[in-house]
This record gives C-alpha cells, structure tokens and sequence, in this order.
C-alpha cells in the first residue's frame, strides 16, 4: 500500500478543479470560466489499487487586489508544504506568463518534485505541444512533464502511475467510501455558488459568497435554506433579477445538482442578503467561511 499527498497548484483558471474531479470521477469542486473559483483548499482522495493519493486543490495564485484575494495566495502557498508531490498545472492555450513564472519562482523555495502538467492537450498538436515543453522546461527542473485533458480524461491513468512513485508513506488515510474532505453543507454551497458564477459577470462572482443556514431531512426529501451574501445592495439587486429571475434560476439549477449529490428531491429556499465588508479578515463572516486560521501578517 502506497500512500500520499499532492498538491495541484497554478494560475487562476488553468483547470485544476477540473482535473481534480476528473481524477476523483465525482464532481466535488465547482468549476468557472471565472477567476478564484476556488477559495478552500479542497481534497479530492484517489483510491486504486494498492495506492491512495489525497489531491489538494488550491486557490489559482494571483495578484490579489482585496483581503480574499491575499487569503487566498496564502491558503495556495501553505499546500506547498508536507507534500509528497506537487502538480503545476499550465494551460498550452495560453503562452507562458509572469504568472506561471512568478509560481515557479515560489516552487523553488520548496525540496519537492514538481511534476508538469501541460492542460487542454486536446486542443493543440503535438507538433505545437514540444516547444511549450522546452520552453517550460528551460525554466525549471521538473521531475516529470505529462499532458493531460482533464475535460476529456486523457492521460489520467499516465498522471497516476507517475505521481504513485513519489509516494512516500504505507498507510491508510482515508476509508475507501470517502472521497473528499469537505462537509455536505459545504459541497451543497459551492454548487450554489457555481450557478452564480455561471450566470453572472465581472464584479458579482468576486463579491458573493454563499452559506448554508440549515439541512433538515425526512424518510423522502431534503431541505435546504441557504443564503447569497454580497456586500452592496446593487449587486442583491441583480442576483434577485427581474421580478425574481435570476434567483429563480440560480435555485432551478442548483437544486438539480444538490438531488444528484444528495439522492433524494431536494426543496430550496435561497436568499440573497447584503452584508457590508463581509470580505474584511476580521469579519464574523470572513471567519464563518474558514479563513481565521490563515493569518496575512
């Protein structure tokens, strides 16, 4: 029995939540066209054959421009510690940036193997696949360089073999029934936040945060009340719509995905509530979603 951590780390938007549900085979981190999708650092655990890998998902590292957005390079940085291996995760659409290098700069502080993965190789040739390699590998000194499509599962089985050989410990972390470290009420959230994500843009989704106030359960369905917090009363206006439209959406959607994660008809009752500066370190708020333990000194 093999066993072990890896940490999945790159620039906002490369496909890490992506890949982590597709190595898993559950969705059970949301996915965005949109920026810091992801603000907790979610396992996913692998089980195979004499092997389990804990996936770490973290934040996409980025220039912050608030509190969040300094919380959430901290909580991506702290990965990078205790780890048996590390996936860089890159984007081949996408040319080689001061992003992908700056997180390179920060991999080198840390004495553990890099593995390069090169996303969305569905997309380009090989022909153009080889100069992305050298020039990435000019830059640091990976331990392995593997393509995947995590849309498409391509290459997974290659990626697994491959970080299996790092592992360094013997154990058991996890039963085999589980496959995430995150509490119930915090999937149900983050498939909340998901509709909002997909269907607004630019300022709401960087605003908005979403808790569950409470789950109540009988022999045949489900109860949910949950709540959108965001800190202006312009934005409350536009994630209600027009005569309610778009919370009826957002709810419509939601609700679907919370009855295949649940198994049971779910019932949905969604607020949107204003709380001003709810993304200040030292609010109730910012503390109630998990980030008090991250200090930003």
């Amino acid at each position: 029995m093999k066993s072990g951590f890896v940490s999945i780390v790159g620039r906002p938007n490369v496909g890490k939540s992506t890949l982590l549900n597709a190595i898993i085979g559950k969705k059970i981190a949301i996915t965005s066209n949109t920026a810091q999708t992801t603000r907790n650092m979610i396992q996913g655990i692998y089980h195979g054959d004499d092997v389990q890998i804990i996936f770490v998902d973290t934040p996409g590292i980025h220039k912050p421009h608030n509190k969040l957005g300094q919380v959430l390079n901290k909580q991506a940085y702290y990965s990078l510690n205790d780890v048996d291996v590390i996936l860089f995760l890159v984007d081949v659409t996408e040319k080689l940036g001061n992003g992908d290098k700056f997180i390179l700069e920060k991999l080198k502080e840390n004495d553990v193997p890099v593995i390069l993965v090169l996303n969305k190789m569905d997309k380009i040739t090989y022909l153009e696949l080889l100069p992305k390699i050298e020039e990435y590998k000019d830059l640091y000194h990976f331990s392995e360089i593997i393509p995947v499509s995590a849309y498409k599962k391509k290459n997974l089985d290659d990626l697994i073999q491959t970080v299996s050989k790092y592992l360094k410990d013997d154990i058991k972390y996890y039963d085999e029934e589980t496959i995430t470290n995150v509490s119930e009420n915090f999937s149900v959230s983050e498939l909340i936040r998901e509709k909002v994500l997909y269907h607004t843009k630019e300022e709401v989704p960087h605003s908005v945060a979403c808790i569950v106030d409470e789950i109540s359960e009988d022999k045949y369905s489900i109860r949910v009340i949950a709540s959108l917090i965001v800190d202006r009363e312009n934005l409350k206006k536009i994630l209600i719509g027009k005569n309610g439209s778009m919370i009826k959406r957002i709810g419509m959607e939601a609700r679907q995905d919370i009855e295949e994660l649940l198994g049971k008809k779910v019932y949905l009752d969604l607020q949107v509530k204003v709380v001003p500066n709810w993304r200040d370190k030292d609010s109730f708020l910012f503390r109630q979603l998990g980030y008090e333990d991250i200090s930003l000194d």
